[in-house]
């Protein structure tokens, strides 16, 4: 039985200690927090991008020519 649970220490590696967890949480808040920044400049983009190919499309079908999409 402290065979096995030293094996699973010893296999864990840095993580078998609390200075290791907290590491790995500090490192996935990280993560997590410059996700949701890119995310949310992502989300701009595509909205952005919506918008602007929706007015060019309109304008199009009212037969403003803007070479655009043909």
């Amino acid at each position: 039985m402290v065979f096995s649970q030293m094996a699973l220490a010893f296999g864990l590696g840095p993580l078998a200690s609390p200075v290791g967890v907290l590491g790995a949480l500090v490192v996935l808040a990280v993560i997590v927090l410059v996700g949701r920044y890119v995310l949310s400049v992502a989300w701009r983009l595509i909205t952005i991008g919506i918008v602007v190919v929706a007015t060019l499309y309109i304008l199009s079908l009212l037969g403003f020519g803007l070479g655009v999409f043909g």
